[in-house]
């Protein structure tokens, strides 16, 4: 059998509709034949699994538990979607102290059970937050951490699709960086559409203004817009989006669109923010964005409102004072 790789891969949260929807996507893009589930509510894990029985995937080795030494045993790659759902009313800000105790404790068990692990991605919200509390309590380094924010910009584009009716292909770039939330950078100057910069295209009729305001603010409540009209938040497009970074990390193709990573460049400082990234088999490489000033404006608020999460989480006293992070990883 073709697989990208023999090497354990790890889906936490596997009992959820994003970490099932992970396991299944996993096992149709042949990644490994060594997929193990794990989720501490163990019947609903033991339902997916059954499921992933039924469909009758060749050459798949996919193995369950309730028990985390176990689960990252031997592990080289984790993507966990193992937090608190987003439900109507409520912002990803809003599972932040909970959510964060959680990735805690994930960092946590990567260092005690699978040191060796090669990469992770965190898919749960405030997801720049998670991941960045998972990362410094790992002890892994920065390119070893990615948190899923590509939704962002395949939203943008999906936006764009659909008010000019062309495939969405024929939008090329479409960027958000920043935080995955309320609080994203939205980019224009990035994006072609049909060819044409997005930028030249908008204040003409094709795209007045106010149209392109509007859809500024959709992209920016996608993930709103989702519970509203299915009364749960998305799974499949995060779960899609995160097997494809690990997939990339595996050694397949390299994933293009923007990634949550670590951020420390004398401009933005120890956080954990979506830029312009290329995850492959090397982990997480970041490269240079460019924007307007009025783009690198949006961006640094973005950022502010970043850095004021993270320290709410530093006064929660979920992770340590800044000056103190070398201390539990040297990689910072």
């Amino acid at each position: 059998m073709d697989f990208l790789t023999d090497e354990k891969l790890v889906i936490v949260g596997a009992a959820g509709m994003i970490g099932s929807n992970m396991a299944q996507t996993a096992a149709m893009m042949r990644l490994t034949p060594n997929i193990c589930l794990y989720d501490t509510y163990a019947p609903g894990l033991e339902g997916v699994v059954e499921e992933m029985y039924h469909c009758g995937f060749k050459g798949i080795n996919f193995t369950f538990t309730s028990d985390i030494a176990t689960a990252f045993k031997d592990a080289k790659y984790i993507v966990s979607s193992g937090g608190a759902a987003r439900k109507a009313g409520m912002t990803r800000e809003d599972l932040l102290k909970g959510n964060a105790q959680i990735a805690e404790q994930l960092g946590k068990d990567i260092r005690s059970y699978c040191p060796d692990v090669k990469h992770v991605v965190v898919v749960f919200n405030p997801a720049d937050i998670t991941g960045l509390v998972t990362l410094i309590y790992s002890g892994l380094k920065p390119s070893q951490v990615s948190t899923l924010a590509a939704l962002d910009s395949t939203r943008l584009r999906s936006e764009l699709s659909k008010y000019f009716h062309i495939p969405a292909d024929e939008i090329v770039n479409s960027r958000t960086y920043g935080g995955h939330g309320e609080q994203m950078a939205v980019f224009a100057s990035t994006t072609t559409v049909a060819g044409q910069p997005l930028s030249e295209i908008i204040g003409t009729k094709a795209l007045p203004t106010q149209e392109w305001e509007e859809m500024r603010q959709r992209v920016v409540q996608g993930g709103k817009n989702i519970i509203d009209l299915r009364g749960r938040s998305s799974f499949q497009s995060p779960a899609y989006l995160s097997i494809e970074m690990i997939a990339a990390a595996m050694g397949g193709k390299p994933f293009t669109w923007p990634v949550g990573t670590y951020v420390d460049n004398g401009t933005y400082n120890h956080i954990m923010m979506a830029m312009e990234t290329t995850v492959d088999k090397n982990g997480v490489t970041v490269h240079p964005v460019s924007g307007t000033p009025e783009e690198k404006k949006e961006l640094d608020q973005s950022y502010l409102h970043l850095c004021k999460l993270r320290d709410e989480v530093i006064q929660l006293g979920i992770i340590p004072p800044i000056s103190k992070w070398k201390e539990i990883n040297p990689n910072l």
